[in-house]
């Protein structure tokens, strides 16, 4: 039944491999090589090449980069939700999961590293019990969720659930479901995006423009990171407050806590500079209107001049930017003007505010320039701005953001082996290709560079059935050597739940050890109870092609095949610590406990052969 591997499976090799199949943020946290298992899992779904002929992008491969971008993150926006509940996927405690860890990375750096072991972040942002934040307070204080990373079968079957709408996911989902939309449907390389993960929140960056980043549903320019809003300040939290532990691409990752890094090293450098450009801006009128209206508690030390029939009359700030509710033009901005003129007379003093710097949009020091020469000046014009130390701490935030990234002090893995830039795929008739040439080959074209490629490919794919052979032929080549990249794409036929091709000791080991929910939902059944239930539901899969859903996926969308019910009811009765024998007859599954036997239907063409649990 199971596909005979060349070499056992070593302890970490099959806790990596079983976490394939239920991609928590521990796990990926963890090993960092999934998240990017879970994008080629994706780009190899049949869900996202069904976008392609969607009339929504009719004509996206004669559109610009950033207008696919667009055009991408409306339809995500109105096809799912984000979605971060304690029951979808279950809980877990702590202990456990360090048990379960303990081989693998010392638990006080863990506790320091991720949020559900205890980390809190910059207290700036955690201002409230982080326990109390995720809803857990209401539970001992070991529990901890179990937030599974969706794929793009379980995010679409969020529709099956009741309450839901559109499909759901949560941040890393998101971010992977971004990645692999923007390269089969966006066209824009792999080597162009780069996953970022913080020990609360996940978002790409993506190298086009001046830089693009996916924030959950959301995508946000570099002017939207400066334009203030309430949008943009949710935004910036992570990059702002949150250290990023985990930046993963095309070429592999680069672990905060880990001294070793599989990543292009040019690749991360690239990734850094255009990162940390779009991060810092020059300073005028209106980005420092911006900044006040994200930083609204510094609005009371400001009022705004506005000439007037000769003269000028003066308002609060904060009175000012009240005026923006309700209004199409904003402070600062082009239509600055238009709303200073929507202001009610009585609001206006005829004489400057005590105590209260004057904003003219026409002053000299709102003349384009850098931010440090900007705030020399400020300094300058308002001296009592110095002691307020408050102020220009946030000032210096919002216009230049410092990231916390994995250090550069990393011993970079580069193994000799031959480039592959390029894939046959970028050859074969079918979709249009465009602007195939990512920022990462430019660079390496214009200096030169000799760097070894983790990459397979950065071209955007004809055809998902070329390009899902394109990976089995880097999973197993047929020259026996490795390709760098191997073991990624190997573990995203496992995340894909490619099961014909797959070790089934994995599946196992994850089903029956971290599906909670479908043990939980039956707890008050007797077996017959919960065998008679599950046979009731429909008998399709959320994934086609003899792939295989979790329990928990069963039980999450009440619906499975043969085999997903059978394994199912397997994971109830083994939390039960009963003797279980499996008996196969043509087309029937015999689950046997004891003298009672129970039958379940299967057309799957996976061989299962009999089997005891």
């Amino acid at each position: 039944m199971q596909p005979q591997l060349l070499n056992p499976m070593t302890p970490r090799q099959l806790e990596k491999y079983s976490s394939a199949f239920t991609l928590s943020d521990m796990e990926i946290f963890i090993f960092p090589e999934l998240m990017y298992a879970l994008v080629l899992a994706n780009v190899m779904s049949p869900e996202i090449w069904k976008w392609r002929d969607d009339k929504w992008f009719a004509g996206i491969s004669r559109m610009t980069p950033l207008k696919k971008i667009h055009r991408i993150k409306q339809y995500i926006m109105d096809h799912y939700n984000f979605n971060l509940d304690l029951d979808t996927w279950g809980l877990t405690d702590k202990q456990a999961e360090i048990e379960r860890f303990s081989g693998f990375i010392d638990p006080d750096l863990l506790a320091r590293s991720n949020a559900l072991f205890g980390y809190e972040g910059d207290k700036y942002y955690f201002d409230i019990d982080i326990r109390k934040h995720f809803g857990l307070d209401k539970y001992d204080s070991d529990i901890i969720p179990y937030w599974k990373t969706e794929t793009l079968e379980a995010m679409n079957a969020f529709l099956l659930k009741p309450g839901y709408e559109t499909g759901a996911g949560e941040c890393v989902s998101l971010a992977c479901l971004y990645a692999s939309a923007l390269f089969v449907v966006g066209e824009i390389p792999l080597e162009n995006i780069f996953l970022m993960g913080t020990p609360l929140h996940s978002q790409n960056f993506v190298l086009v423009d001046e830089g693009v980043l996916t924030n959950n549903r959301r995508i946000v320019t570099k002017s939207m990171w400066f334009n203030g809003s309430e949008l943009s300040a949710l935004a910036r939290r992570a990059l702002e407050h949150e250290q990023v532990t985990l930046v993963s691409h095309l070429s592999g990752y680069i672990h905060s806590m880990y001294p070793e890094a599989t990543i292009d090293p040019e690749a991360y450098k690239l990734f850094r500079e255009k990162l940390l450009r779009f991060l810092v801006t020059s300073l005028d009128y209106e980005i420092f209107i911006n900044f006040l209206r994200d930083y609204s508690k510094h609005q009371k030390l400001f009022q705004v001049g506005y000439p007037c029939r000769g003269f000028t009359k003066y308002i609060a700030l904060e009175k000012a930017f009240s005026y923006e509710h309700g209004s199409k033009n904003r402070l600062g901005d082009k239509g600055g003007q238009k709303l200073l003129c929507e202001m009610e007379e009585e609001d206006f003093y005829l004489q400057p505010m005590d105590n209260r710097f004057i904003l003219n949009p026409e002053d000299d020091l709102f003349n384009k320039r850098t931010y440090q020469d900007f705030l020399a000046r400020l300094m300058v014009q308002f001296p009592k701005l110095k002691d307020n130390t408050s102020f220009t701490s946030d000032f210096k935030r919002f216009v230049h953001t410092e990231p916390k990234l994995p250090s550069l002090n990393k011993a970079f893995i580069n193994p000799p082996v031959h480039q592959l830039t390029s894939s046959p795929i970028e050859k074969s008739q079918g979709h249009k290709v465009t602007g195939s040439q990512s920022e990462v080959a430019k660079l390496r074209n214009s200096e030169n560079l000799n760097s070894p490629a983790h990459q397979f490919t950065s071209s955007p794919p004809s055809t998902r059935e070329e390009f899902i052979s394109y990976l089995s032929a880097l999973r197993h080549p047929a020259s026996r050597i490795p390709h760098p990249a191997s073991e990624i794409i190997d573990l995203a036929f496992y995340a894909g739940r490619y099961m014909d091709s797959c070790d089934w000791e994995p599946f196992f080991k994850a089903a029956f050890e971290r599906n909670p929910v479908s043990v939980e939902y039956f707890h008050d059944h007797d077996l017959e109870a919960a065998w008679s239930e599950l046979t009731s539901w429909p008998s399709g899969s959320i994934y086609s092609e003899n792939r295989m859903a979790m329990p928990d996926e069963v039980v999450n969308f009440k619906t499975g095949s043969g085999l997903e019910k059978v394994i199912t009811f397997l994971n109830i009765a083994r939390s039960r610590h009963l003797d279980i024998t499996l008996e196969q007859q043509q087309d029937k599954l015999f689950v046997r406990i004891g003298e009672k036997k129970f039958q379940f239907r299967w057309n799957e063409k996976l061989a299962f052969s009999r089997r005891k649990f």
